[in-house]
Parts: C-alpha cells; sequence; structure tokens
C-alpha cells in the first residue's frame, strides 16, 4: 500500500524529481483559456487593474488635459496662419513679422538676455548661499529669509521692486543707498538754484558761476545777496544775517545771506532782521583768472578773506548751485531690464539654493575629507569635487529656471513704467500686448505663442531626459 502510494507521488513529480529524494514540489498549473479574466491580454493591466476600469479613471482628466493644453496649442497653431480679422489665410506672414518688427525683435533681445543671466545669476548665488550656510550653525536661519520671496506671487514682487526702484531717493531704497554712498565721497551743493537779484552786486560769469561786478578792496565790506532758496531748505543751523565789518589787517570782509524775508516786507540788496545767513557757501577771490584766496560764509553768512584778495573779483563757484544728486534712473531705457532681472534673482536664489542644498547634503563626505587629507584647500574641493558632483542638480535647476524665464511676464508688467516698457519688453509680454492691446492682432500673437512654444520644448524635454537618466541610476 505504502509502495504504491509512492509510485502515485512519483508518477505526479516532474521526470527529473522522481525518486530523488530531494523536496517534492507540485505539478506546475495549467495556463488560463484565452479569453478568461487571469489570461494575458483578458483586460486587465500589469497591475492587476481591468483596462477599462482604468482607462475610465483616467477620462475625466484626459479630457481636461485636451481642453486646457492640447486644443489651445492646435488652434493657436492654426490661428497663426491667419490674418487679423481670422478670416484670410496669411501663410507665414505672421511669422516673418517676429522677425522683422523692431517691438518684437526688441523682446528676442530681451528674452536672450534673460536666458543667459537670469538662470545663471540665480543659480550661481543658490551653489555659494548653499555651500556657505553648510558649516554655520544659522544656516537654516538664513536659508529660510533667502527663500521667503518665494512665498509671495510675482504681482506683489513687482509692487515691492517699482518702489525700491522709484527716482526719488526720499521713496525708492536703491536709490536712497546710491545717493547716500555718493553723498559720503563727494561734496552735496548747498542752495541749488540760488542765484542773485538783477540788481544785486554779482553777475553770471558762466557754468553756473556768478562773480562781482566790480574788484573789491580792503575797508570795503563786501555784501552777496542771494534769492532761490526756499527757507525750509536753509541750514538748520543757520543765524540771522549779519553786517560785514572792516577787517583791520588789510583783508576783505564781507557777507553772503538769503535776501528774502518770509511774509514779505523786506528790502533787495539790504539785510533784514528775518533773513538768515547763507551757511557754507563757498566764496573765491580771483585775479587774472587764477583763484588767490578762498573762503566759506558762517553760520551768520559773514566770511573774510586775506589781503591777497586785495583788488580781485569775487567768485561764488558753480558748486554752491547744482542739483544735488539724485541717483540712478534704474527704470530708464539702459538699466530697467537689469533691474527687472535684480528683481527676479531676488526671488529665486531661494529656490536654486534649496534644491542645491538638497543635493549637497547626499554628497559622499568620505570624499571631500579624503581630498582634504591629501592637502586639498577649500576652493580646490569646491571646484574640482564639489561642483562637478553637483553637476546633475546644478543642471536641473538651471534648465529648469530656464524654462521660467522664458515664460516672464508678471515683473515686467509691473516695474517697467509706460514710458520704458518697450525697451524693456520680452516674449510674454509682447504676446499679452499684441493679443489684448489696443491694436490686437490675434495672428501674431498666435504666432508669438508658438515661438515660446518651440523655444520652451527643447529645454523641458532636456530637463525630463536628465531627470529619467538619474532615475535610472
Amino acid at each position: 500500500m505504502t509502495t504504491a502510494a509512492a509510485g502515485g507521488a512519483d508518477e505526479a513529480l516532474p521526470a527529473d524529481r522522481q525518486r530523488s529524494g530531494g523536496p517534492r514540489v507540485p505539478a506546475p498549473r495549467k495556463a488560463a483559456p484565452a479569453g478568461s479574466p487571469g489570461a494575458p491580454g483578458g483586460g486587465r493591466s500589469v497591475t492587476g487593474t481591468r483596462k477599462a476600469i482604468a482607462a475610465l479613471f483616467l477620462l475625466p482628466a484626459l479630457v481636461l488635459l485636451g481642453a486646457l493644453v492640447v486644443y489651445p496649442i492646435v488652434y493657436s497653431v492654426y490661428r497663426s496662419f491667419f490674418d487679423q480679422a481670422g478670416t484670410g489665410f496669411a501663410g507665414i506672414d505672421n511669422y516673418k513679422t517676429l522677425f522683422t518688427d523692431d517691438t518684437i525683435r526688441t523682446a528676442v533681445k530681451n528674452n536672450a538676455i534673460w536666458v543667459v543671466f537670469a538662470p545663471t545669476i540665480s543659480t550661481a548665488l543658490g551653489l555659494i548661499f548653499a555651500v556657505l550656510t553648510e558649516r554655520i550653525r544659522w544656516g537654516t536661519a538664513f536659508k529660510l529669509v533667502v527663500f521667503m520671496p518665494m512665498a509671495i506671487s510675482m504681482l506683489a514682487a513687482g509692487i515691492i521692486f517699482r518702489l525700491v526702484y522709484d527716482a526719488a531717493p526720499e521713496r525708492g531704497v536703491a536709490n536712497a543707498v546710491w545717493v547716500g554712498v555718493h553723498d559720503t565721497f563727494a561734496e552735496s551743493s548747498g542752495f541749488p538754484k540760488a542765484h542773485p537779484l538783477p540788481a544785486a552786486p554779482l553777475k553770471a560769469a558762466g557754468g553756473g558761476a556768478f562773480v562781482t561786478k566790480t574788484a573789491v578792496h580792503a575797508g570795503q565790506p563786501v555784501r552777496l545777496p542771494l534769492v532761490g532758496v526756499l527757507p525750509a531748505k536753509m541750514p538748520g543751523d543757520a543765524k540771522p544775517a549779519k553786517a560785514p565789518a572792516a577787517a583791520g589787517d588789510g583783508g576783505i570782509t564781507g557777507t553772503a545771506w538769503l535776501d528774502f524775508t518770509k511774509g514779505g516786507g523786506g528790502k533787495p540788496n539790504v539785510i533784514d532782521a528775518e533773513e538768515l545767513g547763507l551757511k557754507g557757501l563757498k566764496v573765491e577771490a580771483v585775479r587774472n583768472g587764477e583763484v588767490v584766496a578762498t573762503a566759506k560764509a558762517g553760520a551768520d553768512g559773514t566770511f573774510t578773506l586775506p589781503a591777497s584778495a586785495d583788488g580781485a573779483e569775487l567768485r561764488l563757484p558753480a558748486t554752491n548751485f547744482r542739483e544735488p544728486y539724485n541717483g540712478v534712473n534704474w527704470l530708464g531705457p539702459t538699466l530697467v531690464t537689469p533691474g527687472i532681472i535684480g528683481s527676479y534673482v531676488w526671488m529665486w536664489a531661494g529656490f536654486a539654493m534649496v534644491l542645491i542644498a538638497a543635493g549637497l547634503a547626499g554628497l559622499p563626505r568620505e570624499l571631500l575629507e579624503a581630498a582634504r587629507v591629501d592637502g586639498a584647500n577649500e576652493w580646490q574641493v569646491f571646484r574640482r569635487i564639489t561642483v562637478p558632483m553637483l553637476a546633475p542638480v546644478l543642471a536641473v535647476v538651471l534648465v529648469t529656471l530656464m524654462i521660467n524665464v522664458l515664460k516672464i511676464f508678471d515683473l515686467v508688467f509691473i516695474i517697467a513704467p509706460g514710458s520704458t516698457q518697450d525697451d524693456a519688453n520680452v516674449l510674454a509680454f509682447q504676446l499679452y500686448r499684441s493679443s489684448f492691446g489696443t491694436d490686437a492682432d490675434l495672428g501674431v500673437g498666435s504666432a508669438i505663442a508658438v515661438l515660446l512654444l518651440l523655444l520652451v520644448v527643447p529645454v523641458m524635454l532636456f530637463n525630463i531626459r536628465r531627470i529619467r537618466k538619474e532615475g535610472r541610476r
């Protein structure tokens, strides 16, 4: 009985396992009939889900994708071959306009500037911030501050930088800093737009300077009245003007004052009780075109020149009256594009820093330490080890920002004033102006949209290929 059972069991086993003494395995199962749910191609995907059910769940997403992405692309390509009204076939005329219209050519040139500089500067700053904050105790707080601009919208950032770049130093932060630095190293004018009255003993000498109508002599006090200075702009420590007293050593004395009485009632070329001295006004004694002596008026306007000034003419140099330095026109035709790029870098350097810092955290520390043990300094470790190993991360960040700047619109629209919008123009902004502006031409607007698509797609495909390549490692 036992032998027969064993023989029956051996017959149920594969030939190579009968009576072998090894572990016994059951006979292979027969394949399911074709068309059954468990058979290959029987209506189930590799994950075991019925294909019909999977398609049903994907259908809403596919409909939205087609309605919001595929259809607009196809229609834009179709519309780009028609004229402004959309009724006449224009061929490639709209595409010719992209390279013949000066405004659109400026937009293409500015887009090239954006693609080259904005991603490069943002990535470089992100790399520097990520590396420098890796070893400091408060690095996390610094990263938080740098990344914080990413929490606000492009619209808000545009409004902020429109105020930062305001031309008035009292409102614009950029010009306030620039003027402060300039005035630290360059003497500013004390009385801009000040000038003498026609009956005053002064006349214009050219270049903004004023000179006395006659030569001055010792024992004859000189009076130099000026007008054109607002009382509110006078020096805070200015005192009531005093009549000059004769110098006892043969020198020349005089008074320079604001010949204006607040509320009226004063007399021209006469020092009245409420009139203030022009403190700090520079006075030069000039003989035969050469300056022989100089002096500055005190708080009460009085000044004294040495005896060498006897017989010379007194000159008030133009440095007393030049316009104050008001900084740089950041939003002028020359600097508007670099200024807007600066606002973009302020926003996106934090994004680059966070991604690069994540890649930096994954570097094998033993390689860095081995290089230091071998005698490499920090710059060599950074240039020859850190940067090459971060190359995939840097490429992804750089390409992502390139795609982003190709579509830049908000910052240009908000920051650039109307007078320089043509100088700051980019393709996305020109697309808006051509499609929805005063002289809207949807044919040209669609052609710009197609051009933007053609510029973005290769960069996007490169990025996708890079990500997939990294994923297979």
